[in-house]
């Protein structure tokens, strides 16, 4: 047993002779210490910072070196005033440390360099929700703006052709209204109709200009008085058989005009300003009128205008031949109804034209000239002699005579 405890305790001498492992932690510990002690004192703020050679010094202080990188910006980069602007402050971001730190030093130990001061740029101020929406709208409305002008001239530069227009038994004019009127003509050429002018149509080329045994009249009127409810004569137009214009002018208002009625009669204040005297104008028509047959619409209120009266002999008037009537259905049919009905031509869509309206009469009486004298013919021979005085009942009876009493 002694010779065993002897054995022992020269192994624990041995032991205690050679570096225990807790004499070796307390020297490692000594070790640390004194390197960063020896790191710090290299490290002044004052001196330039220079990257270390060594990796080991590098990984061993990694955060000393980061504390006096931080004081170093902050030495070097001025502190900044916040602007305040009228929507606010501005709100600048600080930068947060990576994570990843530790890692991306010791990777890049030998290409360490100092970071340098960088201007950071005003961000923009801070915008509410309400702007941000609003701003959005605006955009989109910008964009679906820009996208109905591409495709309006898409839809101008892409013209119909006959292979587009496929339906049949559709009215050219509603053709005209939704679509265009270039898909309209190709319609009419299907159906084999001609879209007419008034002044192709009415107006016969290369005719007679001078007086004919028939004259189209129509006048034009603008309001007077309280709300213009009065009319006076503004216009004047005669047209002979042909549809040639023979006169053709403005006459000059007597009173003050309350409504000029552009959107009917066409009638401007600069039109009459210098116009003829009414006067003058009636005498003019008169010499014009006299010995002729005349034909207009409704043509009464034209000889009301004018203080003019005619022969009914010698009046034609499109408003009340029954024909026309019957075609338009109604009792009074409208001038530009008979036109479309009866002449396939379109009249008094905007402003009239006492011009226009004067040819469109002359030309439904050219139509049904023969028909409409034949009728005044045949009214006038079928017509009874005057009446003869009546013979009293007791003519063939002798008189009584009162008796003499001698």
């Amino acid at each position: 047993m002694s010779e065993i405890k002897a054995k022992k305790k020269n192994q624990v001498s041995s032991e205690v002779g050679k570096d225990s492992p807790v004499k070796k932690k307390k020297k490692y510990r000594k070790r640390m210490k004194f390197k960063k002690k020896a790191c710090v004192q290299d490290l002044d703020p004052n001196q330039p910072t220079i990257p270390p050679k060594d990796p080991k010094h590098f990984s061993a202080n990694w955060k000393a070196l980061q504390e006096m990188l931080k004081s170093s910006e902050m030495t070097k980069v001025a502190p900044k005033v916040s602007q305040q602007q009228p929507n606010g402050p501005l709100q600048v971001k600080k930068d947060k440390p990576s994570k990843n730190a530790h890692q991306n030093n010791t990777s890049n130990a030998k290409t360490f360099s100092a970071p340098k001061a960088k201007h950071k740029k005003a961000k923009s101020p801070v915008v509410s929700d309400s702007q941000q929406t609003t701003k959005r709208k605006k955009k989109l409305e910008t964009s679906a703006q820009q996208a109905a002008k591409k495709q309006k001239v898409e839809l101008k530069e892409s013209k119909p052709t006959e292979e587009d227009i496929w339906f049949d038994d559709v009215d050219p004019d509603d053709i005209e209204a939704t679509v265009g009127a270039e898909a309209a003509d190709i319609m009419r050429k299907k159906q084999g109709i001609y879209k007419n002018e008034p002044e192709n149509t009415l107006v016969k080329e290369k005719a007679f200009e001078g007086l004919t045994k028939a004259v189209a009249i129509d006048c034009e009127m603008v309001g007077v008085g309280p709300d213009g409810e009065d009319s006076i004569l503004a216009r004047v137009s005669l047209v002979n058989q042909f549809g040639k214009c023979l006169y053709d002018k403005f006459v000059k208002p007597c009173e003050k005009v309350t409504d000029y009625r552009t959107a009917v009669s066409g009638i401007r204040p600069e039109d009459i300003k210098n116009g003829e005297n009414i006067t003058t104008v009636r005498k003019e028509v008169a010499e014009i009128l006299q010995g002729r047959i005349v034909v207009g619409h409704a043509i009464h209120n034209d000889f009301k205008i004018l203080l003019l009266d005619h022969p009914k002999k010698k009046i034609r008037d499109t408003q009340k031949y029954k024909p026309f009537r019957k075609i338009a259905k109604t009792n009074r049919p409208a001038l530009r109804v008979l036109c479309k009905e009866i002449l396939n031509v379109k009249i008094q869509q905007g402003e009239h034209s006492s011009v226009h309206d004067a040819q469109a009469t002359m030309r439904l009486y050219t139509l049904v000239k023969k028909d409409w004298e034949a009728q005044i013919k045949n009214k006038t021979e079928e017509k009874p002699d005057k009446r003869k005085p009546k013979i009293p009942k007791n003519a063939n009876k002798r008189p009584v005579t009162a008796r003499s009493s001698f």
